[in-house]
């Protein structure tokens, strides 16, 4: 079977969280069913921020875990570190000789951080888009997963790409396979519990705006329990003066497996205490066969190394073929 390609990747900075799950993780382990995927834990975009050596190195196989616990199956997708393979960083040094540096100025992340970092902001934040544009176009990848606020990214590899091809590209054949965005559905921008109007992040420096996907129970209902909501009576969906109420609401909606409508009429009556009990419990069951899971693979730490062993050669054999086609339509000479 023919199947398009999707590639995938997650920074291992901090815990991974309810957020990352229910927007990114939940909805590759549904597309490897029936897309070839290839999926990275992002370990050299993490070092875009500084990072505790000791601490990245167990993020990284930490969130490896997490994705096979959550569902990944090792047999239909490839999982793997990022800089494991060395194509992702060589790519990138050639897509930055075509890539102007004014359009990656103009990227809303690089503005964003830029300022808050001042004069120590590093190349690493500016050139981020393209080791991300490596990622990508390394695999040939059909479709990208992403938000709406990854989508300024995603059109930046397609004209990256666009730039390769013109410039190196032959007659009738492109260096690159431009891909296209694959917009996830609701649960694609799970919000903060501290406030509905920002997103879940591992960048929030207070732990209660997020559920992690490995708190323990107690520690998630008191996080529940201590989540901002407003005086209103009655929960309900798309109402943009109860960002909150929505983002509760729409959590439920993705942990119970209920229909957006079922919800609305089991509580559009309730109060927040009665719901948030019921929020709570809701989580814990959902991620107790993911605890679970997650336990007995970091119990088993050679097999978890010999899953992302595996999945290196498999990314290395599409990602090295990648690597020699560009560098050869530039006039690289031939490995003797």
């Amino acid at each position: 079977m023919n199947r398009k390609r999707i590639v995938s990747g997650i920074r291992p900075t901090g815990s991974v969280h309810l957020g990352n799950y229910l927007g990114a993780i939940r909805s590759a382990v549904a597309l490897q069913e029936e897309h070839q995927g290839f999926f990275f834990i992002a370990d050299l975009h993490a070092i875009t921020d500084s990072q505790d050596p000791r601490a990245l190195a167990e993020h990284t196989l930490t969130t490896a875990a997490l994705y096979l616990a959550c569902g990944i199956d090792p047999q239909r997708a490839s999982l793997f570190v990022q800089s494991h393979v060395a194509a992702h960083s060589q790519l990138a040094r050639l897509l930055g000789s075509v890539t102007p540096v004014g359009l990656l100025k103009r990227m809303i992340q690089f503005k964003e951080k830029a300022v808050k970092q001042g004069q120590e902001a590093s190349l690493g934040l500016l050139d981020y888009p393209v080791l991300m544009a490596s990622d990508i176009l390394l695999y040939d990848a059909d479709l990208v997963p992403v938000g709406e606020d990854q989508k300024q990214h995603l059109e930046l590899t397609r004209d990256i790409a666009a730039r390769f091809n013109r410039i190196y590209g032959s007659a009738g054949k492109e260096v690159f396979h431009t891909p296209e965005p694959l917009l996830m559905p609701e649960g694609a921008r799970v919000m903060s519990l501290t406030d509905g109007s920002k997103k879940m992040s591992k960048s929030d420096l207070a732990d209660s705006s997020r559920i992690n996907l490995l708190d323990s129970p107690d520690v998630i209902r008191a996080k529940v329990k201590r989540a901002k909501t407003d005086s209103i009576s009655g929960l309900e969906f798309d109402n943009p003066q109860r960002p909150e109420a929505h983002n509760l609401l729409s959590i439920y909606q993705l942990v119970s497996g209920k229909t957006r409508e079922a919800v609305a009429e089991e509580c559009k009556e309730m109060g927040f205490g009665q719901f948030k009990a019921l929020l709570a419990e809701a989580i814990v069951v959902h991620l107790a066969p993911i605890q679970e899971r997650y336990r007995q693979i970091v119990e088993d730490k050679t097999y978890l190394l010999s899953v992302l062993r595996q999945g290196r050669l498999e990314a290395e054999a599409v990602a090295d073929a990648t690597l020699c086609r560009a560098k050869e339509s530039m006039g690289f000479s031939p490995v003797l």
